[in-house]
């Protein structure tokens, strides 16, 4: 049984810094692309950061770059995002997400095999 799950998430005053971490289990970790999305409250699921699976190939929406890196550690089957310079627009549930038998990350939800419960960010002003 495939298991992601993500840590890390709270408040946290504009400018602050998080680190989201999502372990998981039941699958070939290393044979992954891993991505991290967001959910805000009345928005459409949006793509945040994916990795390949060596960590030598990364994307990010616009809106983060600069200010998020995404990581993996593979011996540890973890995924990470730092995310520094918070923007109260940075507001929503945060995902992880496996993506199987990809060599390039994918930025589409509905192309991802296995989806984390979500953790909550909130960004004060």
């Amino acid at each position: 049984q495939v298991q992601l799950v993500e840590s890390g998430g709270g408040l946290v005053q504009a400018g602050g810094s998080l680190r989201l971490s999502c372990a998981a289990s039941g699958l070939t970790f290393s044979r992954y692309v891993m991505g991290w999305f967001r959910q805000a409250p009345g928005k459409e699921r949006e793509f945040v950061s994916a990795v390949s699976w060596s960590g030598s190939n990364t994307n990010y929406v616009d809106s983060v770059k600069g200010r998020f890196t995404i990581s993996r550690d593979n011996a540890k089957n973890t995924v990470y995002l730092q995310m520094n310079s918070l923007k109260p627009d940075d507001t929503a549930v945060y995902y992880c997400a496996a993506d199987w038998g990809v060599v390039v990350p994918s930025t589409i939800p509905r192309e991802y095999d296995y989806w984390g419960q979500g953790t909550q960010v909130t960004v004060s002003s």
